[in-house]
């Protein structure tokens, strides 16, 4: 089996995140394409016929532009925070129709300490998360069969981060699953331990993972007439 990443990954990371300025990242831009984005993009690659068994719609993209790993440079330009780098490394697995409609994605982190993998809608607009809330309003007990299978519960969280305090407007408060529909976002995840991401068991992992997600990833798409 095959390592991608290893202690010079997160040593690189850690570097990043004392040293977050562009003459740092310069003079260790080697460490970063040997150690981060060559491995996650072998990664990618690796990953996408697992992906295809799960949806043959959804993408392990490995090319540099336009493909699944975002960019290490952050967009600061509305952000109080002007760090040019972020202290991470990120793979979005989406949806071929994500530039046409909001679609849900699958995602690996890698970050010291704080590597994860999920699956769901991230920031959706109100549109889109008004779409989901009555397709759950309207289909529960598929929800329920979904997103509250005790072998998916076990390995996963449902992200909480975001939770109104009251049931959204034009739902009922006393609908069996009114807790799910106050989630700004439907995200399933679970951390991914260092010893872990750099371990020759990480692409097996992964493509349970996927596997596992996948029944919840497909009622998003229904929710949202996306093909899965």
């Amino acid at each position: 089996m095959t390592s991608y990443f290893s202690d010079a990954s997160f040593r690189f990371l850690r570097g990043l995140a004392r040293h977050n300025e562009k003459a740092w990242f310069e003079a260790h831009r080697a460490d970063y394409e040997a150690h981060v984005r060559q491995p996650f993009l072998r990664l990618i690659t690796d990953l996408q016929p697992a992906l295809a068994a799960v949806s043959p719609y959804f993408r392990a993209d490995p090319r540099t532009v336009g493909g699944s790993l975002f960019r290490i440079h952050r967009d600061a330009r509305f952000s109080s925070d002007k760090s040019p780098y972020k202290s991470w490394q990120g793979a979005r697995l989406f949806h071929e129709r994500r530039r046409e409609v909001p679609a849900p994605s699958f995602y690996i982190h890698l970050q010291p300490g704080e590597s994860f993998v999920g699956a769901g809608l991230w920031h959706p607009e109100p549109d889109t998360q008004r779409k989901v809330r009555q397709f759950i309003l309207d289909n529960p007990s598929t929800w329920k069969r979904v997103a509250h299978d005790p072998k998916l519960r076990r390995r996963f969280n449902l992200d909480d981060s975001e939770v109104l305090s009251r049931a959204p407007r034009g739902f009922p408060a006393d609908f069996e699953f009114i807790d799910d529909l106050k989630h700004r976002n439907w995200v399933f995840w679970r951390p991914l331990d260092d010893a872990l991401m750099t371990g020759p068991r990480l692409r097996k992992t992964l493509e349970a993972d996927l596997a596992a997600l996948g029944p919840f990833v497909d009622y998003l798409c229904a929710a949202l007439d996306l093909e899965f």
